[in-house]
């Protein structure tokens, strides 16, 4: 819990730090006086007047008590009076190119982020699962494209796309994610993972109707996750693995007349035992201290959703085989970039799927989600916790940009009507606008924390 709240501070002070000093360092480079520098709101805990500051400066910067915003206070007549002789630092007084660029310096500053911290774990390197296909779910589209399990996927790409390498499981996952959400078929290039001829086969993605990007989508698709060892690991007081003489270490090799081979095969099959009402028994085939042994294991019955699906109360499956997965100084930066660009068009898509009612709303996230990820990634290691700090940057920067009043977007949106019409936009739609901003972003918070509660209840 400590860590998970540590994270969830450090990566929301660190991304509104830098979304704030984009909005500070160009309007100080554009001229304008900046009255205050302020990362969080309410009482202040920390406040200093560094002693050098640029000429026409007198900036105050402020650490506040709670890390959920920040801002960026200039000399603006709208909001007080202004000395004549300052009259030239005020922001209101800067050509419609200034105030554009001082607004538009915040998310481009957290997008500009991203890619250095992209960048920085593609050097760095990450273990992540090797792409070898575990047996895909039965009826599934992987199993109609013909896909049996124990293929190892080289490449892939987006029907019309040439074909990229795929480095990790993780790298087909992303793949999978873009097609689902551009409604295009992947193009997949797999070999047998011990070796031999490869071959290409297509998975109809654009078949798809797809409301919610989760963990049943990808159980429709069929690939779920790499090949693992089919081991049983920590068990659970009270579940029928421990009641039925199921050990961990246990290795599976049959249920019922079942040969298993992998560990999300095996996770299947116990969900498959109560397809038809109560779990059925079924003599499980194992090795335990290099002897096979016959034990009888009745699943438990337990929802998820509107199905009934049959749980051991075990961990099932090993980890999978590991890469290294390392990019160069020059690659490693492209790489970065490339995601950034691939993180920013496919939130877009999600944000106008989901308004035009094609996705559903249960797909946004609310800070407990958020805070959750944080912990998780933290527990992993600096690589991972990175890579969240990137993609999390990505989503303000680019919800910043968004054309809703009271955001950046929404101003960059009135300045984009000043430059057409040559004229500003009045002050009585000014306040109307913001106020509809208010209730639309409002409205959103509270659906992203409407999922989250219910995810986190269950």
């Amino acid at each position: 819990m400590l860590l998970t709240l540590l994270s969830f501070v450090v990566a929301l002070g660190l991304l509104i730090a830098v979304h704030e000093w984009g909005h500070y360092r160009m309007a100080v480079a554009c001229g304008v006086k900046v009255l205050r520098f302020s990362v969080g709101f309410g009482k202040p805990l920390a406040r200093w007047r560094p002693k050098r500051q640029r000429p026409g400066q007198d900036t105050e910067f402020i650490i506040g008590a709670l890390p959920l915003g920040g801002y960026v206070k200039m000399l603006d007549e709208r909001e007080a009076p202004v000395a004549s002789e300052e009259r030239h630092l005020a922001f209101n007084t800067q050509p419609l190119r200034s105030r554009a660029l001082i607004v538009a310096a915040g998310p481009v500053a957290n997008l500009v982020l991203a890619v250095l911290l992209y960048t920085l774990v593609n050097w760095l390197g990450v273990q992540e699962p090797r792409a070898v296909l575990s047996p895909p779910v039965a009826g599934s589209l992987a199993e109609r494209a013909g896909l049996q399990g124990g293929e190892l996927v080289r490449r892939a790409g987006l029907a019309g796309e040439e074909l990229e390498p795929v480095t990790s499981f993780e790298g087909l996952r992303w793949f999978l994610t873009r097609g689902v959400l551009d409604g295009r078929d992947l193009v997949l290039d797999v070999a047998p993972s011990s070796g031999g001829s490869g071959r290409e086969l297509t998975l109809p993605l654009s078949s798809l109707s797809v409301q919610e990007v989760d963990a049943r989508l990808f159980r429709g698709i069929g690939i779920v996750s790499p090949l693992s060892r089919p081991e049983i690991g920590e068990l659970a007081e009270g579940g029928a693995a421990v009641r039925d003489g199921l050990k961990r270490g246990d290795l599976v090799r049959k249920v019922g007349g079942t040969a298993i081979v992998d560990g999300q095969q095996l996770r299947e099959v116990i969900r498959a035992s109560a397809r038809d009402g109560e779990p059925a028994a079924a003599v499980w085939q194992i090795e335990r201290d290099g002897r096979l042994l016959s034990i009888e294991v009745k699943p438990d019955l337990q929802t998820e959703g509107d199905q009934r699906i049959g749980r051991i109360g075990a961990y099932v499956g090993s980890l999978p085989e590991m890469v290294m997965v390392r990019f160069g100084p020059l690659d490693g930066l492209w790489a970065g970039a490339s995601r950034v660009w691939e993180v920013s068009v496919l939130s877009l898509r999600l944000l106008g799927r989901m308004v035009m009612g094609e996705l559903s709303l249960k797909n946004l996230s609310g800070p407990i989600a958020i805070a959750d990820y944080a912990g998780k990634s933290a527990s992993l290691g600096l690589t991972y916790y990175l890579a969240f700090l990137a993609f999390i940057s990505v989503s303000l920067g680019v919800l910043n940009l968004l054309p809703i009043p009271v955001l950046d977007g929404g101003h960059l949106m009135y300045y984009l009507w000043e430059m057409v019409t040559g004229k500003p936009v009045s002050g009585v739609w000014l306040d109307r606008l913001q106020y509809m901003g208010m209730f639309l972003l409002l409205t959103m918070m509270a659906v992203a924390m409407y999922n989250d509660v219910v995810n986190r209840l269950g």
